[in-house]
């Protein structure tokens, strides 16, 4: 569903201390930007209203996010959440960046350099009629460069309520040369811990649908790996 335009959003982004609207020649600094430039660097592709991007900041104080979408509407929403939820617990935005970006387009704003340790992907549209499988933030082209800016044991964690993006995207990764290390078509009836849950999450939830997940490795740098 498009969101409606917020004449607010991008005036208080550009009042927000840790906002980047262009990040042109950020390639290589990102850990620069951040109070802590040696704690891992995460990147959420696809941030929406910032729910999990502000969840993750709180959680994780000794990792520093990048939260990146395309939109300044959407962004100005993310920004009066993360704002909301920090309130209350009188944190500082000191390990948060929400920056807009075309993430098809993320070898132009990262470099190896950066050394991203973690990279989230949930609930990214699922794009399911067949000509626009290319837009899939899970498709081939985007695995690929993804693994040029990891760190040598950097994960993404992948998480969708789509069926057949879920399936397609376990052949991606196995494709693309990485190592799937957890997997689960029901995330709520795993075994896994720590799970932070999203706005959209929520809503798939409350119409019974289950919640896919998988994690990976880059091949041979997995746990285990040879």
């Amino acid at each position: 569903m498009r969101m409606r335009r917020k004449k607010w959003a991008r005036p208080e982004l550009e009042q927000c201390p840790y906002y980047i609207d262009d990040a042109t020649g950020m390639g290589g600094k990102w850990r620069e930007g951040f109070a802590e430039p040696s704690q891992p660097l995460c990147l959420e592709l696809g941030c929406g209203k910032g729910v999990f991007a502000a969840q993750h900041a709180l959680k994780y104080r000794e990792a520093n996010l990048v939260a990146v979408d395309i939109k300044a509407d959407i962004l100005g929403v993310a920004r009066r959440n993360i704002e909301a939820m920090f309130s209350v617990v009188g944190e500082t935005h000191n390990n948060i960046k929400l920056v807009r970006m075309n993430v098809s387009k993320i070898e132009d704003f990262f470099t190896p350099d950066d050394r991203v340790d973690r990279i989230y992907i949930n609930f990214c549209n699922p794009w399911s009629r067949e000509k626009h499988k290319k837009r899939r933030l899970t498709h081939p082209r985007q695995l690929i460069q993804y693994k040029k800016i990891l760190s040598p044991t950097g994960e993404i964690f992948f998480k969708t309520d789509d069926d057949g993006l879920f399936e397609d995207s376990v052949a991606y990764f196995e494709e693309c040369g990485f190592d799937i290390t957890f997997i689960t078509h029901d995330l709520y009836s795993s075994d896994f811990q720590g799970n932070l849950i999203t706005e959209h999450e929520k809503h798939f939830i409350s119409e019974g649908k289950k919640i896919k997940m998988l994690t990976a490795f880059i091949k041979d740098t997995a746990p285990g790996g040879e």
